[in-house]
């Protein structure tokens, strides 16, 4: 029984994995593309991106609300409410896609009060002047994704984000270097490119889902309806609790490179290539949290309690799985990891010790992120939202500190101390959802 639900979880996650994959694969083509322009262009697609970044991790994270939201209705047979919640959403996601763009559009002022290099600034600004324009079509995106997620349809995206990666490095291609006799825009034409896919994304994905007749006992686009707060005030309830976790998790990262700044050059480097690896091979238990949340919300919603908890601990265990792999990769492997990205003998010899300590931390990874799925399943979001503040700004990013400023042990004990906020939030996160699945059915009131 185990064996099936964990196959069913694989089924699901697989397109996931792909989809997120080739997502990571535009960003980079970007910095590829960005790289043959120069170091100057390179610099402010980079920048940007990290500016970009927390705006709209902000975003997705309230917009995850949808796919268990999704999912129990889908189990409890209620596939009208589906199109109710998903109408609701679709408003909530223009909020967040034009808030973000307005803010995006005006992050000059912070760029220069936290000292970048005056020469990057304009060139940044106008990379994300021009990203911006896709964050409202890609919050779009994102709320149709999570709904074709809750019923367990993930394939569209596989094909989707696989079509979105070639247009993106076509129109990377076309705009930056200015063929087709159009102008060479630089920084500003990968912007451009990278908003533009973002809309054709959604765009593929709405007439998909108007013409599969999976979607129309959903009835999404049967009425229009004008927001109604009662749905929205119970999906951002859900919602901003996992923005927040998000948020907390992704700014422990950057609070830890910038540690790293304070090291030299070939120290920052260093990290850059181990956490980039580490990054890549994350999207597979990430995606794997995903289809967590969905099969044990559409338990929940058939009122399975022990299928839930079933399904909890099928998607940990294939995560943990598969971060042994991983771990052992980093294990095995760390030179020939640190090849593909450098040839430079210091950096190397860095990179590699904290590939070392990164295989230690994989576990500790796969499991606090399978939990926060299991747990979203059972829409369980503000108490693990505290338990990831708690794990990573009281416990790891102080010790992160504490070892590579004050004492001045290395960049290898910044990255334990953030592996110890790691740990925490996994033992935290994994306790909370062996209480929960125990009375599933009071879960969410608990919360």
């Amino acid at each position: 029984m185990l064996r099936a639900e964990a196959l069913a979880t694989l089924s699901l996650a697989g397109p996931l994995i792909v989809h997120n994959l080739a997502l990571v694969g535009m960003a980079l083509t970007d910095t590829i593309m960005s790289g043959l322009l120069g170091a100057p262009t390179l610099a402010a697609v980079a920048v940007g991106a990290n500016v970009w970044a927390p705006v709209f991790l902000f975003a997705l994270g309230v917009l995850m609300a949808q796919s268990p939201t999704t999912a129990h209705l889908y189990g409890a047979g209620k596939s009208r409410d589906i199109g109710h919640y998903a109408r609701q959403m679709l408003w909530l996601s223009q909020v967040l896609g034009w808030g973000g763009f307005f803010l995006l559009r005006n992050l000059a002022p912070f760029m220069r009060a936290i000292h970048i290099e005056p020469a990057i600034i304009p060139n940044a600004t106008a990379y994300l002047d021009a990203l911006a324009w896709g964050l409202p079509g890609l919050c779009l995106y994102q709320t149709l994704r999570f709904t074709s997620e809750g019923i367990g349809h993930t394939r569209p995206m596989l094909a989707i984000a696989l079509g979105a990666l070639a247009v993106n490095a076509v129109l990377d291609y076309v705009l930056m270097y200015g063929k087709l006799e159009l102008p060479a825009l630089g920084a500003a034409g990968c912007g451009y490119a990278t908003a533009i896919t973002q809309w054709l994304m959604f765009f593929a994905l709405l007439i998909y889902v108007r013409r599969r007749a999976l979607y129309r006992p959903l009835e999404i686009f049967a009425r229009f309806e004008w927001p109604q707060w009662a749905a929205q005030r119970e999906l951002l309830w859900l919602g901003v609790p996992i923005a927040i976790g998000i948020f907390m998790e992704s700014s422990l990262f950057a609070g830890v490179g910038l540690m790293m700044g304070t090291l030299g050059t070939d120290i920052v480097a260093a990290h850059q290539i181990a956490l980039n690896y580490a990054s890549f091979v994350f999207m597979v238990p990430m995606s794997i949290a995903l289809a967590i949340s969905v099969r044990v919300g559409q338990a929940l919603g058939r009122g399975d309690t022990h299928g839930a908890r079933l399904a909890g601990f099928a998607g940990i265990g294939l995560c943990l799985c598969f971060e042994v792999l991983s771990a052992l990769s980093m294990l095995l492997l760390p030179h020939y990891i640190v090849e593909i990205y450098t040839h430079d003998a210091n950096v190397a010899r860095i990179a590699v010790s904290l590939l070392y300590i990164g295989a230690i931390f994989q576990l500790s990874d796969g499991l606090q992120t399978s939990a926060a799925g299991a747990l979203r399943g059972y829409k369980d979001t503000r108490v693990p939202m505290l338990i990831t503040i708690v794990a990573y700004w009281l416990v790891g990013f102080p010790l992160a500190w504490a070892f590579g400023i004050p004492l001045h042990l290395g960049p290898q004990m910044i990255w334990a101390g953030f592996i110890a906020g790691l740990s925490v939030a996994a033992m935290l996160l994994l306790a909370r959802y062996l209480r929960l699945s125990r009375a599933p059915l009071r879960a969410p009131a608990s919360g």
